[in-house]
C-alpha cells in the first residue's frame, strides 16, 4: 500500500485485528524505530500497546505520548543536528569529573546521568508518568541486584526509561523505588514476548541484528565493550526467536552503524527507509487476510 492509499483504519470493521509493537535496544541504531512508527501512521494503524527496551523505550515513550512518527523524526534530527550542542548537553549530564579521577583516583569522567540526559534530549510532549500517556507502554530494564528483568508500566516514566537505557560503562545505574536499574538489553533486548496477550498481531523491530563490516584494525576499548553488548543482545534475541517469533519481524538495514553514532541520525533514518515499505506490505497483507475472513 502506498502512502496515498486509503488507510487501513478507514476500512476496518468490528473484527479488526489488534496490533502491538515492540521496539528493541540498540543505541543509535534504535533511531530506525522512527521509520516503523511512520509506517504505522501511514497505514492508519494505532497499536493497542507498545513495549520498549533501552532506545526502544525512549522512542516508544514519545510514541505512546501521542507523537506521530514524523514529529519524532523532526525532534530527533533537531536535537542531534549540532555536534557542539550535543556535546555541551552531554557534559552537563556527566556524573564524574576528570579531577575526581586524577586527584582522588576514583570516578568515571565520562559516566552520564541518564535522567539528566532525558531532560536535555527528549520531547516536551512526553509526560512525567505512565498514566498520562495516550497509549499503554511497557518499559523493560534490568534489576541489577536481583539479576532479572523488570517490566514497568505505571508510576514515574523518566526513571523507568533512564534505567532501561543505563548502558554499563556509559550511564550510571538508576535508582528506581528500592532497586537499581541497568540496561534492559541485558535481559530482554526485543520485548515482543510481553505483547502476545495484548494483541492479535505482534510486530517487532530488531536493530541488534548483524554487525558492522569487518575492519583490519583491532577494536578500541569502547568499541569492544559496546560490541560485546550487541553480540550478547543478538544472541538473546536469536534464542527467543527459536522459542516463539513475533507475527512480523522487521530488521532495518542499520548494521553498519555503531551504538553511539547518534550524530549520524539522518544517515540511519535513510538506511532504514526500505524497512518502512516492507512493514507496510506485510502488515497490509495481514489485515487484508483478517478482513477477508
Amino acid at each position: 500500500m502506498d502512502a496515498g492509499a486509503t488507510p487501513i483504519l478507514a476500512r476496518r470493521g468490528a473484527s479488526e485485528p489488534i496490533v502491538a509493537i515492540a521496539l528493541g535496544s540498540g543505541g543509535a541504531r534504535g533511531l530506525a524505530h522512527i521509520v516503523a512508527i511512520e509506517a504505522l501512521d501511514e497505514l492508519g494503524v494505532a497499536p493497542a500497546a507498545i513495549a520498549g527496551t533501552s532506545m526502544g523505550a525512549l522512542i516508544g515513550a514519545a510514541y505512546a505520548a501521542g507523537m506521530r512518527g514524523r514529529d519524532i523524526r523532526a525532534h530527533a534530527l533537531g536535537v542531534l543536528r549540532n555536534r557542539g550542542e550535543v556535546m555541551g548537553k552531554l557534559l552537563r549530564a556527566r556524573v564524574g569529573r576528570f579531577s575526581d579521577l586524577v586527584l582522588r583516583g576514583r570516578g568515571n569522567p565520562v559516566l552520564l546521568d541518564g535522567e539528566i540526559c532525558l531532560d536535555l534530549f527528549w520531547p516536551e510532549a512526553v509526560p512525567d508518568f505512565f498514566e498520562e500517556l495516550a497509549k499503554p507502554l511497557l518499559v523493560v530494564a534490568t534489576d541489577f541486584y536481583e539479576r532479572r528483568e523488570l517490566v514497568m508500566s505505571s508510576g514515574a516514566l523518566g526513571p523507568a526509561v533512564a534505567g532501561s537505557m543505563a548502558i554499563p560503562g556509559l550511564m550510571q545505574p538508576v535508582a528506581y523505588e528500592s532497586r537499581y536499574l541497568i540496561d534492559g538489553g541485558a535481559v530482554n533486548p526485543l520485548p515482543y514476548d510481553l505483547l502476545f496477550e495484548h494483541a492479535d498481531i505482534v510486530l517487532a523491530v530488531d536493530v541488534t541484528f548483524g554487525g558492522r563490516r569487518r575492519e583490519a584494525r583491532r577494536p578500541a576499548p569502547f568499541q569492544s565493550m559496546f560490541g560485546a553488548a550487541q553480540i550478547m543482545q543478538g544472541a538473546i534475541t536469536a534464542q527467543k526467536l527459536k522459542m516463539r517469533s513475533p507475527d512480523i519481524l522487521v530488521r532495518p538495514g542499520v548494521e553498519q552503524f555503531g551504538v553511539l553514532d547518534f550524530l549520524r541520525a539522518s544517515q540511519i533514518l535513510r538506511a532504514a527507509e526500505s524497512a518502512k515499505d516492507e512493514l507496510k506490505r506485510r502488515l497490509s497483507a495481514r489485515f487484508e487476510a483478517a478482513l477477508g475472513d
